[in-house]
């Protein structure tokens, strides 16, 4: 008998130790990053037991009769664990979740599934119960990731006259704490470009890179001892993650972003499997920046989906 409840924070110790242990969470699912932002969101996580055993949790949020699939993150879905589960187990979790939610008066779910790529081991269970439940999938991003194993880095020749540019200009790549210099240089490309901000505040992001060192690194490239560009990375593992990257106007013209993206793909994180440069959509992915793919697919990514479906209660 699978039974659902709503988490509360007085289970942030299980939900973090079951995260640990999970072969589709990364540490975004840790609530020591998820609650950064609960001002923003009525969390409405949930947790799946067989008896008293904690068997799946479900990072989402509430907006009147909807659930989502956590809105503040960039997937979320049902997070598993390696033993005790399988495609029947996950079928019994579906059912009861419906249930759930129905008692709950939600009448529609949102929901972001994991990428396959953050998977630490095959977890696409899910997958077949949305199938099963009839969900339809309403909005399909275009990432681009770069695979490791089997083939060199494809780049292509503009990258490679880009960081022979850089080179010739004397850009030197480091590891950083100066998120400040680097959220000028971001927010000033955002603002011109989208008249936006980064998702984060530079404070948000300087406190979550603290509570978690090991996880989100900023390396920095620098042209005769000034910052020219910048890269946060989110390490999940066999896969990191592009969270933010951007260049000033004159790290731009010298190609000093090419180069960075050449040394933590080749250099700082060449035993992974997959270099992640995020999703290349606007307007819920009707819009593909094509910009933005030519840039990722010449340092040698390609195409990732991130699937989002919708489910009628």
């Amino acid at each position: 008998m699978i039974t659902i409840r709503k988490y509360q924070p007085t289970d942030a110790d299980m939900w973090n130790d079951f995260v640990a242990r999970a072969k589709n969470a990364t540490f975004l699912h840790n609530r020591n990053y998820m609650d950064y932002h609960s001002d923003r969101f009525d969390d409405f996580s949930l947790m799946a037991f067989d008896g008293t055993r904690l068997i799946a949790i479900l990072p989402a949020n509430r907006v009147g009769d909807t659930l989502y699939s956590h809105q503040g993150l960039t997937y979320g879905g049902w997070l598993m664990p390696v033993r005790h589960f399988n495609a029947a187990t996950m079928l019994d979790v579906a059912d009861a979740m419906v249930e759930f939610l129905r008692s709950e008066s939600i009448k529609t779910l949102i929901y972001k599934a994991v990428p396959h790529i953050f998977h630490r081991y095959p977890a696409e269970e899910d997958l077949y119960a949305l199938f099963r439940l009839g969900a339809r999938e309403i909005i399909t991003n275009m990432s681009s990731a770069v695979f490791y194993r089997g083939s060199e880095v494809p780049y292509n020749r503009r990258v490679r006259r880009a960081c022979s540019l850089a080179l010739d200009n004397g850009v030197t790549v480091a590891q950083s704490t100066d998120y400040e210099a680097f959220w000028r240089i971001l927010t000033d490309n955002l603002q011109e470009k989208y008249g936006v901000n980064p998702v984060h505040s530079l404070d948000e992001i300087v406190r979550l890179s603290k509570a978690f060192p090991q996880e989100i690194n900023l390396y920095m490239a620098y042209a005769e001892g000034e910052p020219v560009a910048g890269c946060v990375i989110y390490d999940h593992g066999e896969a990191v993650h592009a969270q933010y990257s951007s260049a000033n106007p004159h790290g731009a013209e010298i190609g000093a972003l090419a180069y960075l993206f050449h040394h933590l793909i080749a250099d700082v994180y060449a035993d992974r499997t997959y270099f992640d440069f995020g999703i290349s959509n606007e307007r819920d992915g009707t819009y593909l920046n094509a910009n933005l793919i030519e840039m990722k697919s010449g340092q040698g990514a390609r195409g990732i989906a991130y699937h989002i479906y919708q489910i009628d209660l």
